[in-house]
């Protein structure tokens, strides 16, 4: 099969360049917009009349309005999904559930409770034990999201408070570089909701035994502190609306709805409604789209389109962290997935962040940057042990968002490699800096350094390959494959980082190569799966992971693009699709994901097309003429 027409894939790329090129703020870099969420809507309502029980003043029209979106917002079959494209599930069900009831709307609601009950009943059974065992058995040893659900719907009086599982809050005063040897019940990133809704359980179910009830007795104010202490200046733990909404429940349960820690919350709820009454799942992933964007934008050789410096070089400098972080304690030098204060560094961002960076600075000028430095030693101390890179922290692996990901390990190594080209010989890098008033940085570390982090990635790379060449991310998920699985995703991703090494003849990725090109649907695109239909977001990974593909992978290439071009002329890029994963496997969609990954996969194909002669692709010429 042949390319699609010249001018076509021309008209189709300068459609989604023109379009992301649209969403850029007046500072030079890319908020987006992410999906209105169920479960957050349903967290956020129950919260508030939580406090509005406890403290005087009246939430109420946010109350109603986010009440009065749920029930315009079930699903036909009764339950509720995380985002108004997602399939019902058992959180999302309970907790909008639970909302009607906490709200004390169930007279008014009566049609939306009696369909979710149904849908309850007939899949996951018909008594408050059966219903609290299937949360539980979602999540299996992570308590970090069945707590808070079960905790909510104790709250409301929907299960009974020994089907929640205490959480022992009491470990949150021991110092944080212990705690990855306490085998904490929940992912680093939920601290808060340790100390809070651990405190909301021990209050309504104190231990029976004597020593822990009296261990946890004398820790309820320090743990307490800590949760101040660590509530980021904006209010929102994270700033996901589930999690301090969580927060906030548990400390409106025990008598604390005017503790400063839930009056801050309070407040980033009110900022975050929508003028819908809903609520979105996390304030933005401002940091996130921006690297994404830029590095599609690169990808594509748009230099003209968006100049690599000044403004948006002067914002990804601002975001990098320049203190140890409350949450989980990390160094200085890496960056999340916004610029708000409740962001945590993480491996995905800040390689993201690096390499976005590239594309501003030389490798080789004036050695490096002192930001970039601080970057690269950052990434260089998070690779686990297990030569693979996780989210947060270095060495939490026993729950599943805190291990390495294959994702998260190839941007890693991308990033790593581009800069490793800037030390030509085996020199270190030496430089001790204040970082700010209370931190002052010795940095350390040689080209050959970077090399051996590099190959320990692979190594974990090669291991962690599934059977049928496919990789796993952490990070994004399909609803419609096996277990939530979105291994085209995954795949797409590792062999971007093949490609950046020159490595796409070796084993590895050719076997990664074949399972892609078997994933291809009919209709020429791909989804997250085999046999899952096809998205925007997955095919455009899809092409330009095959555009490098040895040997070379043309037909399904450019039947990939025959799919993405007419998507786009059917306004495909205005409807995402729910493959992202946030915390505890929340599904959302983000707006600008088709459109970025889109420019990229185009881009990157025109460009590769206009070095061909003429036999259907597009040549210099050729793209001159419609361009023009």
């Amino acid at each position: 099969m042949i390319p699609p027409e010249p001018g076509r894939l021309e008209r189709a790329y300068r459609h989604a360049l023109e379009l992301l090129l649209s969403h850029r703020t007046l500072e030079g870099h890319w908020v987006g917009e992410l999906s209105t969420s169920a479960l957050s809507t349903a967290t956020a309502v129950s919260a508030l009349a939580l406090v509005q029980n406890h403290v005087a003043g009246s939430h109420e029209p946010l109350i109603a309005g986010g009440l009065a979106w749920l029930a315009a917002h079930q699903n036909a079959d009764g339950g509720w999904g995380d985002t108004v494209k997602s399939i019902s599930n058992i959180s999302t069900s309970m907790l909008c559930r639970a909302a009607f009831h906490i709200a004390g709307a169930t007279d008014r609601y009566p049609d939306s409770l009696r369909r979710v009950e149904s849908w309850l009943k007939e899949r996951h059974g018909t008594t408050p034990k059966d219903l609290a065992k299937a949360v539980r058995a979602r999540y299996g040893k992570d308590r970090t999201f069945s707590v808070p659900i079960l905790m909510t719907c104790a709250l409301a009086g929907l299960v009974d408070w020994r089907e929640v599982p205490p959480l022992p809050f009491e470990l949150a005063c021991f110092p944080q570089s212990w705690f990855r040897f306490l085998r904490l019940p929940v992912v680093s990133y939920a601290l808060p909701a340790l100390i809070a809704i651990g405190q909301a359980v021990y209050h309504q179910r104190p231990p029976w035994n004597p020593i822990t009830r009296w261990v946890r007795s004398l820790s309820r104010k320090r743990s307490l502190r800590v949760l101040e202490a660590i509530q980021p200046s904006s209010g929102g733990f994270l700033e996901a609306t589930p999690l301090t909404s969580f927060v906030t429940m548990g400390l409106a349960s025990i008598g604390e709805a005017e503790h400063p820690v839930a009056r801050k919350a309070v407040e980033f709820l009110v900022r975050s409604v929508r003028p819908d009454g809903s609520w979105p799942i996390d304030s933005n992933l401002a940091t996130w789209v921006t690297t994404l964007a830029i590095n599609a934008l690169a990808a594509a050789e748009e230099n003209d389109a968006y100049p690599f410096g000044g403004w948006g070089q002067d914002w990804l400098y601002d975001c990098q962290f320049g203190d140890p972080h409350p949450f989980t304690g990390a160094a200085p030098g890496g960056w999340g997935w916004t610029d708000l204060p409740g962001s945590v560094p993480d491996a995905d961002d800040s390689a993201g962040v690096l390499l976005a960076l590239s594309h501003y600075l030389s490798p080789d000028a004036r050695l490096w940057h002192s930001v970039v430095i601080r970057g690269v030693a950052w990434l260089l101390g998070l690779q686990n042990g297990d030569g693979g890179w996780p989210t947060f922290c270095r060495g939490w692996g026993t729950l599943p968002f805190d291990r390495s990901g294959a994702d998260l390990t190839a941007h890693a190594v991308r990033a790593l490699s581009v800069w490793a080209k800037g030390l030509t010989h085996p020199s270190t890098v030496f430089m001790q800096q204040t970082v700010s008033d209370r931190v002052r940085l010795t940095i350390r570390f040689s080209r050959e350094d970077l090399v051996r982090s590099i190959n320990i990635g692979l190594a974990y790379l090669v291991r962690n390959q599934r059977p049928d060449g496919s990789w796993l991310p952490l990070w994004f998920g399909n609803q419609h494959a096996p277990n939530d699985g979105n291994p085209t995703y995954g795949t797409a991703r590792v062999l971007a980082a093949y490609r950046d090494l020159d490595m796409m003849d070796t084993e590895p990725a050719r076997r990664g190569v074949t399972w892609l090109l078997s994933a291809q649907n009919r209709d020429g695109g791909w989804g997250g799966a085999k046999d899952v239909p096809s998205s925007v977001e997955e095919t455009a990974l899809a092409i330009e992971a095959l555009l490098d593909a040895k040997p070379p992978a043309a037909e399904a290439v450019n039947r990939g693009l025959e799919y993405l071009v007419q998507q786009v002329a059917a306004g495909g890029l205005n409807n995402p699709t729910p493959i992202g994963f946030y915390f505890a496997k929340l599904w959302y969609f983000e707006k600008l994901y088709p459109i970025i990954f889109t420019v990229a996969a185009l881009g990157r194909a025109l460009r590769k097309l206009s070095n061909r002669p003429t036999t259907g692709g597009l040549t210099p010429a050729a793209r001159q003429e419609h361009t023009s």
